[in-house]
């Protein structure tokens, strides 16, 4: 399953310092796909693939002391588009 995940950083200078000794420090069954981040740098948009929500839960344990997270299911525009179909 993809999840968008909002992460609402609250000390973006600890978020990039930690990736940076530690990188992303992702569990087996979550697969980073792609990221934005806001131009203030204190908001991350992430797509990641995730075998469930508890294992993303997991990858944000790590976090959690910087940065606050959403956890959205999402799929392709085209994947909507053949469900309104039918």
């Amino acid at each position: 399953m993809l999840y968008m995940v909002i992460e609402k950083y609250k000390d973006k200078e600890a978020v990039y310092r930690r990736f940076h000794e530690k990188g992303r420090m992702m569990p087996t069954g979550v697969t980073y796909v792609n990221s934005r981040v806001a131009e203030d740098g204190n908001t991350c948009y992430q797509i990641n693939e995730a075998e469930s929500l508890e294992v993303l839960q997991e990858w944000a344990s790590n976090w959690n002391d910087v940065t606050d997270f959403t956890f959205i299911p999402v799929i392709s525009s085209h994947e909507m588009s053949e469900k309104m179909k039918k």
